[in-house]
């Protein structure tokens, strides 16, 4: 009901209520809708602020999204955490709720009509809520485009473990295409000792598709380890050509004073010897070539990332990205 009030009511023996606006409607008008949360854990209360705009890209213009959530715990204060932008139920991005309880999310819209709500993950203090759905209309614009998706929008690991994700392409004014449309998905913003892989990396939109095309992204992360036994064997290899070549050294430090040839010999043995240390029996030399012997953990935390859809037709590139959240936990001891 457009100007009225609605109230959606979730189930549990707990409930709050707050209100959601919804900008950019036809007509100018706004969408206020009541948000109802219940739960037996500590209550929370989740809104959602989402409005359209034209943006401007390679010469064509398409629909964007913005959306503003706030989470707040039943004592008011700002809640931690995560929040998941679904459309029809299905998670479309997440984003980290900073020290004020809020996050932004801004997305490229396909043709056609969103049903849109932010879910709250939770956190050790707060229950989880979800916001009253709002829907945003986005014009059709006649040109080949898709919208990208991940599932989950937001996942935790322990630092070691690896994780799945489902990357969605789903295809826009397909029927305008002339032949396949070649997708290549990329990723930024992890954090250090960890990566991101697609199988496959490159996807294709058919003419007159409607399904969603996917791709499958494995996160992996690493956890404290040695490098491996060629290490320690590369090491004792070194030892065992550089000790008998000092013993004998010292040897010879002791008869050169009456021997000539022993001095040429002493030259050329100190000669190899420096060769060695400089070759690949050197644990410095190991060190530059191999790094080191034992393997960095993927730092603890909460990251910010993004996946990257980016196609072109020779002329002009088409890039979509979509916010992703990666948390880790320290491996135990």
């Amino acid at each position: 009901m457009i100007g009225r009030g609605l109230r959606l009511m979730l189930a549990g023996a707990l409930s709050v209520t707050g209100t959601v606006a919804l900008a950019g409607v036809p007509g100018g008008r706004s969408l206020s809708a009541e948000v109802v949360t219940a739960t037996d854990s500590p209550i929370t209360q989740t809104s959602l602020e989402a409005h359209t705009r034209i943006a401007s890209r390679n010469g064509s213009n398409l629909t964007q999204g913005v959306f503003s959530v706030s989470v707040t715990g039943e004592d008011g204060k700002a809640a931690a955490g995560t929040v998941t932008l679904e459309d029809g139920g299905k998670p479309l991005a997440a984003a980290v709720l900073n020290a004020s309880g809020q996050a932004e999310i801004t997305l490229d819209m396909a043709a056609g009509t969103h049903t849109l709500r932010a879910v709250y993950s939770g956190d050790v203090a707060h229950a989880g809520s979800s916001s009253a759905t709002a829907q945003v209309t986005a014009d059709a614009t006649g040109t080949p485009d898709f919208q990208v998706a991940v599932n989950p929008a937001a996942m935790t690991l322990t630092a070691g473990q690896n994780g799945n994700v489902v990357v969605s392409l789903t295809p826009v004014d397909a029927s305008a295409l002339t032949g396949p449309m070649f997708v290549t998905l990329s990723c930024s913003g992890f954090p250090d000792q960890s990566s991101c892989t697609f199988t496959p990396q490159n996807v294709q939109i058919l003419p007159n598709t409607t399904a969603a095309v996917t791709s499958d992204m494995v996160i992996a992360t690493q956890t404290t380890g040695t490098r491996g036994a060629s290490a320690k064997r590369s090491n004792g290899m070194a030892l065992a050509i550089l000790l008998p070549g000092a013993a004998g050294l010292m040897g010879l430090a002791f008869g050169a004073r009456k021997r000539g040839w022993a001095r040429l010999m002493l030259i050329a043995l100190v000669g190899m010897g420096t060769s060695l240390g400089m070759s690949a029996c050197s644990p410095l030399y190991d060190f530059y070539n191999h790094g080191p012997n034992v393997n960095l953990p993927t730092p603890a935390g909460t990251f910010q990332m993004l996946v990257t859809a980016q196609s072109s037709n020779g002329v002009t590139a088409i890039t979509h990205p979509t916010q992703f959240v990666l948390t880790v936990n320290p491996a135990s001891n």
